[in-house]
């Protein structure tokens, strides 16, 4: 919302500075010939550190600015105070970067707040009777009139924060916000600071400054330090939390999705590409994040060494780059034109590199050593689920398939028929039909050519009923030479129509068959038939087995006995 007052901020900014900094020279003139402008250039010195360094509390930075603009004040006057308010605004705003972050509306923003804020509060203040510079003592009774400068400045920075909230963002609750908290906390606590180095100035000089700065340097170093080992210590835990929610996952797909999704909540990253090696030729695309949301990114496969992810590849080892100009050289194929920051973690499982993670951001220096150490952590938890998740695939794969022609075997088929018949219970379909057939005279085929041939054509039986029957409907062996096709959500006749279809594919294509006679082959043509039985649920049964039953009964008493090679519907 903010957007569209760009240029009313620019303008106002304009008018508000020179006309604020007339103001203060013409009616509150610094005593120029009283002020040392080494003394001067330390408190600048001093200003400047404060702006670089935050102290981080509760990860919010906090810039603790208005003890050393209140002494300042105290010694020197609005002017001065002024001035320096505006050099802190400066460096601060350097300091977060507000060009890159494409935030520079923010220098008239926040320099004409501080301006008013500056120039009313002192205002104020010299209006209730209190003075400034040499005028000014550290008597009981000044101190009492001092102690306004910091109420009037903190009552007016809030209410021009609320000004701004109310005006220029959708932001309603900015009185219960975090950060107004920690800004009336610190303006609660800048005062006896300020007021403290204004006392040691007049009693001790320029190394009041020196004497504040070091502790203050020191303090914020230490907390800055305490809140980054904070931050590890959160993420480590997170990052146990999401090591065992991918440990739950029992499928690959399922841990893919989940890692992307917790990864892109937790790592200031706008994009996020994660990899495979395939065939161990080439590093192809799998799972991508771009602009807010999951989607799938154009990416051509990238051979080993080349870019930034077949290097890691190559390498088997983790590379951070905070700067466009360290990496610029180094990437190939497709790469987001905006990313500044770049971090690249292989996924390593047996000690053999399975995968390339790709972090990127817009931001200079958006990750450290730190983060890259989490990824490669959750990476390491990746590789484990993943490969579990493989394990119980190919496990469940193996006890559900039918090892000769790969189709579902009687116990999937069971479970499968449950489940099915739980939607029918709970309406979410109407209809369920089942498709039996069984081969006719595959006994003299296995007597006459072997087993081994009858094997070929139960497998080439199983390819072609697959085929035909698609993502309509489950197939699977139910033993010997039947096989039992379960089509939901359809009618009986269309399951009749379909079993139909399904005979003459294979009465009117002779199955092939290939005989080694010594070193010669020859290849036959066998003529198969096969018989059907169709039952559908409701209406012929209210469970899986007497569906089943009257499927099997309809293939032989229907089908068998009327000649074979037919399609017979169970009829009560």
């Amino acid at each position: 919302m903010i957007e569209k007052y760009k240029k009313f901020i620019w303008a106002a900014w304009i008018i508000i500075l020179p006309a604020s900094l007339w103001v203060a020279y013409h009616f509150y003139p610094p005593p120029v010939e009283a002020i040392p402008l080494a003394d001067l250039a330390a408190f600048f010195l001093l200003t400047f550190l404060v702006s670089l360094l935050p102290v981080v509390i509760n990860n919010t930075p906090v810039f603790l600015l208005q003890w050393v603009s209140m002494a300042v004040f105290l010694l020197f006057g609005l002017f001065v105070e002024i001035l320096l308010a505006q050099f802190a605004i400066f460096v601060l705003l350097g300091r977060l970067n507000i060009i890159k972050n494409k935030q520079l509306y923010r220098l008239p923003l926040n320099s004409s707040m501080f301006l008013l804020v500056s120039l009313f509060s002192g205002m104020l203040y010299y209006a209730v009777g209190g003075v400034s510079g040499e005028e000014l003592t550290y008597s009981t009774e000044s101190f009492f009139i001092a102690i306004l400068y910091p109420i009037f400045y903190y009552i007016l920075n809030l209410v021009f924060l609320i000004f701004i909230d109310v005006t220029m963002t959708d932001k309603k609750k900015f009185i219960f916000g975090k950060d107004t908290v920690w800004d009336m906390l610190s303006s609660l606590a800048s005062f006896p600071v300020g007021y403290v180095l204004f006392i040691l100035y007049k009693e001790i000089g320029v190394i009041a400054v020196l004497c504040v700065g070091i502790p203050f340097a020191s303090l914020s170093l230490i907390m800055s330090l305490y809140s980054s080992s904070e931050n590890v210590n959160a993420y480590l835990q997170k990052v146990a939390e999401i090591g065992h929610q991918l440990a739950e996952r029992l499928k690959v797909d399922e841990v893919l999705n989940l890692f992307m999704e917790k990864l892109i909540h937790m790592l200031p990253a706008e994009y996020v590409y994660l990899m495979e090696i395939t065939e161990d030729k080439e590093l192809q695309l799998i799972r991508s994040y771009e602009n807010g949301e999951l989607n799938e990114a154009v990416m051509e496969p990238l051979k080993k060494g080349e870019g930034i992810s077949g290097f890691v590849w190559e390498q088997k080892k983790s590379v951070l780059f905070k700067s466009k100009k360290e990496w610029q050289l180094l990437i190939k194929g497709y790469t987001p034109a905006n990313i500044e920051s770049i971090v690249s973690v292989p996924v390593v499982r047996n000690s053999e590199v399975t995968g390339v993670l790709f972090l990127a951001s817009t931001r200079k220096a958006a990750f450290d050593k730190s983060l890259l150490m989490i990824v490669d952590i959750l990476c390491s938890h990746l590789a484990i689920a993943v490969e579990n998740a493989n394990h119980y695939e190919k496990t469940k794969e193996k006890s559900e398939r039918c090892a000769l022609t790969k189709l579902y075997n009687y116990r999937y088929l069971e479970k499968r028929l449950n489940d099915e018949f739980g939607k029918l219970a709970r309406q979410e379909m109407y209809t369920l039909s089942l498709v039996i057939l069984d081969l006719d005279h595959f006994k003299s085929i296995n007597d006459t050519y072997g087993h081994q041939s009858g094997n070929e054509i139960l497998c080439e039986l199983a390819d072609r009923l697959t085929t035909a029957t698609g993502e309509s409907g489950i197939v699977a062996r139910y033993g010997g030479e039947e096989f039992v096709i379960v089509l939901p959500d359809y009618p009986k006749n269309e399951a009749i129509q379909f079993a139909e279809t399904l005979r003459l594919l294979l009465a009117n294509k002779p199955f092939q068959l290939s005989q080694h006679i010594g070193a010669e082959q020859i290849d036959l043509e066998i003529q198969i038939t096969a018989s059907f039985g169709v039952a559908a649920a409701p209406e012929n049964a209210e469970d899986p087995m007497t569906l089943i039953r009257h499927a099997d009964r309809a293939l032989y008493t229907g089908a068998k006995r009327a000649g074979r090679n037919k399609v017979a519907e169970y009829v009560k």
